[in-house]
């Protein structure tokens, strides 16, 4: 059940993205609804990881605007974004290898918070450690706070992944392929975490394995060649036939 409240968190305005001549984004308009699961859909090439770069920061539109609970951040570089409510994963791993998972997430939380890992203790570190808990538990690793990274299976570390960025209590979480890679169990693990996360947070999920995107997903947008050519219900979409072609590239 959609159990948003309406209000748009976020406002994409006729956004256009170049890069080295090529066009990645043409003019997208997109509004994100507070506490929406919405899926961003496509095949390579789209504009899908564009998209979220510049939503993140890690890019700035060529043209148009970026709003945020109303504010205008098209120009906001990436570094302010999660004091702006915004975090995402990445479609390769971010992770330290050699550390546990609670000092990854330790990291995670101080980095938010203008600190680091250091060799003594500070009072704000109990802080941190009992962030870095509760993510864990989020999603489901919290057994694991002692386990080394490199340890952790795929699907682990996918887990670990989201809370790495659920730590900087986010109210709009970019996934991007967070199911790439994984097994059918992990994959089915992923969606069950995914429908239990908080509905305070703003969900947006770029997803190749479409049943984990439909499954999530309670709107989807298609994109194709930097355009978005279709939006609707899960069920709408998979109907599409338009999707279908795009697919199955028959356009």
């Amino acid at each position: 059940m959609n159990e948003t409240n309406g209000t748009p968190i976020l406002r994409l305005r006729g956004i256009e993205v170049i890069v080295g001549g090529v066009h990645a984004l043409r003019g997208v308009d997109l509004d994100v609804t507070q506490g929406e699961r919405l899926g961003i859909l496509g095949p390579n090439g789209a504009g899908k990881t564009t998209l979220f770069n510049v939503i993140s920061g890690d890019f700035a539109p060529t043209e148009g605007q970026v709003l945020m609970n109303g504010l205008d951040v098209s120009t906001a570089p990436s570094r302010v974004r999660p004091g702006l409510g915004v975090a995402r994963t990445y479609q390769q791993t971010r992770l330290f290898g050699g550390l546990t998972v609670a000092d990854n997430l330790f990291v995670a939380a101080a980095g938010k918070g203008g600190g680091r890992l250091r060799m003594f203790h500070k009072g704000s570190d109990d802080d941190y450690r009992r962030h870095a808990r509760q993510a864990a538990a989020e999603v489901w690793l919290e057994d694991k706070l002692d386990s080394m990274v490199a340890d952790l299976s795929h699907g682990e570390q996918r887990q670990l992944e989201v809370a790495m960025a659920m730590v900087a209590d986010p109210s709009l979480l970019l996934l991007d392929e967070p199911a790439s890679g994984l097994s059918s169990a992990e994959r089915e693990r992923l969606t069950e975490l995914l429908l239990a996360l908080d509905r305070s947070i703003t969900l947006m999920l770029i997803e190749h394995d479409m049943d984990v995107a439909l499954e999530v997903a309670e709107r989807v947008v298609v994109m194709h060649e930097g355009l978005t050519v279709a939006e609707g219900t899960p069920d709408e979409i998979r109907a599409n036939q338009m999707v279908h072609d795009i697919y199955l590239g028959r356009r």
